[in-house]
């Protein structure tokens, strides 16, 4: 947390033009939400990509919140600050705004920042491999999302993209998800997450490790980690 506010990754699209430390979440702005990863490339290959929208019944409407990924038929992993009432996921495309199959989120459970949303039927797609353990210190891995492509004035990324980051911490108790979860400490190589990216994967040697949590928008980014969560994740999503 040395480096950024308590915000999420939601609320950072509403203070990214106040502040270069503060964290990124979801926002109640349906115009600004849906970034993209800064820097990166275009992703491909990854079926297991779920697009995260809901309706916080504040007057905004439903519209994209969050990237997450799928870990079973019917169930999302996903960050806790993502759920922000009536939940939908879309899955089975790589365009966040069309294709593929939308299903709506029948019950959402909570550890740390990390979420798990069960979808009303199962969606037929591949699923992640969850890791058991971290990555180590120094390694290289993949973050996933269709978060910002600048710090501010960006506009949606519609394409899910990618960006390779640098593994500079695991397990400090100082270095937390937004939820004071166990996080794992990153660095941007070829790019960094931001707002929209909240909730989605960070994946090291085939398996998702991470779940994206808090950011600085310019550099370091928390992903809240699979591995200390993993007893919780298999007692409530069976895998």
């Amino acid at each position: 947390m040395r480096i950024r506010t308590t915000a999420t990754l939601a609320t950072a699209l509403v203070l990214a033009a106040a502040s270069s430390t503060t964290a990124w979440a979801v926002t109640n702005d349906p115009d600004g939400a849906t970034p993209r990863i800064i820097g990166g490339d275009v992703a491909s290959g990854a079926p297991w990509a779920a697009a995260v929208g809901g309706d916080a019944h504040d007057g905004y409407g439903d519209f994209f919140r969050c990237t997450g990924t799928v870990i079973a038929p019917t169930w999302v992993l996903t960050a806790a600050h993502c759920d922000v009432g009536t939940m939908n996921v879309r899955t089975g495309s790589l365009d966040r705004t069309s294709g593929g199959t939308v299903t709506p989120v029948v019950e959402t459970v909570k550890q740390y920042d990390l979420a798990l949303m069960r979808l009303a039927i199962p969606v037929t797609v591949t699923p992640v491999r969850l890791a058991d353990a971290d990555p180590p210190v120094a390694a290289t891995s993949s973050l996933f999302g269709w978060g910002a492509t600048c710090f501010s004035g960006c506009g949606s990324s519609e394409v899910l993209k990618t960006a390779s980051v640098e593994i500079t911490d695991v397990g400090d108790p100082a270095k937390t998800d937004y939820l004071g979860g166990p996080a794992i400490e990153s660095e941007a190589i070829t790019g960094n997450a931001w707002s929209g990216d909240s909730g989605g994967p960070q994946f090291y040697a085939g398996t998702q490790v991470g779940v994206a949590s808090t950011a600085d928008g310019e550099s370091k980014q928390y992903y809240g980690s699979v591995a200390a969560n993993r007893a919780w994740i298999r007692s409530v999503a069976g895998v």
